[in-house]
């Protein structure tokens, strides 16, 4: 289980101000991960008509392909 939410970056462990991540875990199906899930650092994120790729400084790629939708794979 990742530690920090993807689109928020916020701890997914619910000490978090924000609460429960069900708004966030919806909106990942539908959109690429913005955070590191690891560390919260913020991600750099392309999109193209294929899919997208987010990488994090320090832990590396996760992406999706467009028939893939709403998975995630480390290169």
């Amino acid at each position: 289980m990742p530690a920090y939410c993807g689109r928020c970056g916020e701890p997914v462990d619910g000490s978090s101000a924000e609460g429960p991540h069900e708004d966030c875990a919806r909106l990942l199906q539908l959109e690429p991960p913005r955070y590191c899930a690891s560390c919260a650092r913020r991600m750099k994120v392309q999109v193209s008509p294929m899919g997208w790729s987010a990488t994090c400084v320090e832990h590396g790629t996760v992406g999706a392909r467009a028939r893939d939708q709403g998975s995630t794979t480390a290169p």
